[in-house]
């Protein structure tokens, strides 16, 4: 990558939103109109309480209304989390955090009485409203909300485990994530003892000595093994909120709300699955061939993302990172490229490697301004480049969806992972394509096959303990052993035995776990991954013809399932192997070069 002096801001301008931080005024007056406008939406419907009203008109205005009112409660709610992760001592993030859970129960609460007006139309009526050109771009979505009204409880159930969730399943979310704000990892480096964030601790974990990884990897292990007892506290009770609240909607299986919410069906989870188990053995050809090239027998878990030959100190600077992802976002589509660099100008990513700080990547989107927010502690890894492409991706995503109702923007999560992994395959493509010398192309050609690791093995041991962990949870609550015992069996199974060390208190450290918008935050990466991976395929074999038809696989991520959403735009049944297996094949390729360049 060609050298660039540091131009690029580093930080993100999160002043246009809401000026003064936690403690803007501008920011509490946005509440306030959203309660505003909460009351006039709770009006309408009570109006039409018990005798719903057949002027479509009235169906109109009291959907526009929910619509808005989504749309600014994201935004509220993501300038909260954008708050949390760049200063997690921010003593006034869990005040606003409170008020924005408040709000969206009494949202929820609003939603559910709809819900109830809607389930009260006749099928005739019903129908007839779909059919209206006025709810045409929102139909699928329509149905939908109808369909999943009839599978829940009673509008006074829903209504009211919605402001039990307040002071109880979300604080406990809450109390995780302010823990993991707080926590320090005690670490040596130069006779000096330093205490760093999980984040940064967590970079090390990439370091080229192996034992500054075991270092790290041994602190960060004592580190959460003290708080232990909370957080298994905090992970029993958010499970034991989500079991009593199916059991009282009548669900059975604990898929069924990750499945709802990422509009797939579980043939189609277990299928992929199913084509993963069957070509993981290849992922141990690289482990062995790694394991050598690292001078160890057996790679160890923090050895799994390892640099393999890049030298100690060769960093990638910020801009080089940006500058050479916007020309390969170009090759691909020039919107891509000048996408990103808007998002570079305009101080949309958070990337200063500094203290307190939260681990990890996101973005975000403030959805009533039209605008996202990517955060990350940029290091100069090639990781961090990827990660950039993949945060860009999703930013690019939500772009794409600008301009259509709020309820078509709300794509999953499954499908929200096409865009980023997409952009992140675009730049280490690149990179390998570019690479100066052997040594270069094995390490870009290690990153690349690392996120297979990932999708394969890493995300699928949480799949693995969460849903293990939740059929015993239904028992009763899981010990801290017990946890550490069910993540060990998950990580020995996904990983195929093949690991001299594990990571036990992996339950504890990943936060993805402790999230209460959406259960069972992992399946979907897998998917996304290997869906991306399919789309990839795709459009090396169209060329820039494929451009365009990739805007509009985007565009109507949010108004389909996903099976119809794959037999539309790539005329391919997710339910059955074969284009799982074409991705996979792409995958091999990947692992056969790297194969052959370190023999």
């Amino acid at each position: 990558m060609a050298k660039h002096q540091q131009e690029l801001r580093l930080t993100w301008d999160l002043e246009c939103f809401f000026p003064g931080g936690s403690a803007s005024p501008q920011y509490e007056e946005y509440l306030n109109t959203i309660e505003a406008s909460l009351s006039v939406l709770n009006a309408q419907i009570d109006e039409q309480a018990g005798t719903p009203t057949e002027d479509l008109s009235k169906w109109d205005e009291m959907l526009q209304q929910s619509q808005r009112i989504a749309s600014q409660l994201w935004e509220a709610i993501a300038f909260v989390e954008c708050l949390a992760a760049q200063d997690t001592t921010d003593k006034g993030v869990p005040i606003l955090y409170g008020r924005n859970k408040q709000l969206g129960a009494a949202f929820n609460s609003t939603l559910t009485k709809l819900d109830q007006l809607i389930l009260q139309m006749d099928d005739d009526r019903w129908s007839a409203l779909l059919q209206d050109e006025r709810f045409a771009e929102v139909s699928f979505n329509l149905a939908e909300r109808r369909l999943r009204a009839k599978e829940k409880m009673s509008s006074e159930g829903e209504s009211l485990a919605g402001d039990l969730a307040v002071d109880g399943y979300h604080a406990w979310g809450n109390i995780y994530n302010s823990l993991e704000g707080r926590l320090t990892v005690p670490f040596e480096e130069n006779g000096e003892i330093k205490e760093l964030s999980i984040g940064q601790a967590d970079n090390k974990l990439y370091h080229p000595e192996r034992g500054v990884r075991q270092r790290t990897f041994a602190a960060i292990e004592k580190a959460w093994e003290k708080e232990e007892d909370l957080v298994a506290a905090a992970l029993n009770h958010l499970a034991g909120f989500r079991i009593n609240l199916y059991r009282h909607r009548g669900w059975d299986s604990i898929l069924k709300e990750p499945l709802n919410i990422n509009r797939m069906s579980e043939k189609t989870l277990k299928t992929m699955w199913e084509v993963i188990d069957q070509n993981k053995a290849k992922l141990l050809q690289f482990f062995d061939r790694k394991a050598k090239l690292l001078g160890v027998e057996k790679l160890a878990w923090y050895d799994l993302y390892a640099p393999v030959g890049r030298e100690e100190g060769k960093e990638i600077s910020y801009d080089e990172a940006a500058h050479f992802i916007t020309e390969q976002f170009h090759r691909f589509d020039p919107r891509l490229a000048t996408f990103a660099e808007k998002a570079y100008q305009e101080g949309w990513i958070e990337a200063e490697d500094r203290a307190g700080k939260l681990p990890g990547g996101f973005c975000t989107t403030f959805s009533d301004s039209e605008q996202s927010r990517i955060f990350l502690t940029y290091s100069g890894t090639m990781s961090n480049v990827a990660t950039i492409a993949h945060e860009l991706g999703h930013a690019y995503h939500d772009e794409m969806m600008n301009g259509q109702p709020h309820m078509v923007k709300e794509y999953a999560m499954n499908v929200a992972e096409t865009a980023s992994t997409f952009a992140e395959r675009i730049v280490s493509d690149a990179a390998i394509r570019e690479a100066q010398s052997t040594q270069e192309k094995i390490t870009l050609l290690e990153d690349k096959i690392q996120a297979a690791v990932a999708f394969f093995m890493d995300i699928q041991c949480r799949f693995l303990f969460e849903t293990r962990f939740y059929e015993e949870r239904k028992k009763g609550l899981v010990s801290v052993n017990r946890l550490n015992e069910l993540m060990l069996e998950a990580q020995k199974e996904a990983f195929m035995d093949s690991l001299a060390e594990y990571h036990p208190r992996f339950w504890a450290s990943k936060r993805h776990f402790y999230g209460t918008e959406a259960p069972f935050y992992n399946f979907p990466y897998t998917f996304g991954y290997l869906f991306s991976t399919g789309i990839y395929s795709k459009a090396l074999e169209e060329g820039p013809s494929f451009a365009d038809q990739y805007v509009e696989l985007l565009r109507d991520t949010g108004r389909m399932t996903t099976e119809d959403l794959a037999q539309k735009h790539l005329g391919v049944d997710l339910t059955r192997p074969e284009f799982w297996q074409n991705a996979v094949n792409l995958i091999h390729q990947d692992i056969d070069q790297f194969l052959t360049l370190t023999s």
